[in-house]
């Protein structure tokens, strides 16, 4: 059983949690090259209502240009089998004006040979935009 910090958990599970976070801090190094060796090419990309196949989905979001991510923070990982899933937390920052915010995340990786091919989550999108005055601030009316 893993501890908030991965720790006390079996050498593959150890494995695949260092794995998911190579692939975590591809966001600030935005290395495609590390990326590509741990995300598997088929890889299978399921969230916010979206269900996509391909390595170059989650090397889009690394690359996003105008949005650089300042910090990211591990909040929980848990490996259990194959699977390892993590909650945190990442700064951005909107190139163009500077402004800067928090954006919240969970997510679930499937790893097979030492490689991730399959991450489910949900980030609060609303929240990033919202921060970065892509939105206004006002309560959306339905």
């Amino acid at each position: 059983m893993a501890d908030r910090n991965g720790a006390g958990i079996g050498d593959e599970q150890a494995r695949n949690v260092e794995v998911v976070k190579r692939y975590l801090r591809t966001f600030v190094t935005k290395d495609l090259a590390e990326l590509a060796e741990v995300v598997d090419e088929d890889v299978e990309v399921y969230g916010s209502g979206t269900a996509v196949r391909g390595r170059r989905y989650p090397e889009a979001a690394v690359s996003s240009p105008g949005l650089t991510v300042l910090d990211q923070e591990i909040r929980e990982i848990f490996a259990a089998g194959d699977r390892v899933v993590v909650s945190m937390a990442q700064t951005y920052r909107r190139d163009a004006t500077g402004a800067t915010t928090v954006q919240s995340a969970c997510k679930m990786y499937r790893l097979a040979g030492g490689r991730i091919v399959q991450f489910w989550g949900e980030q609060d999108t609303y929240g990033l935009l919202r921060g970065l005055g892509l939105l206004p601030d006002d309560p959306i009316t339905f």
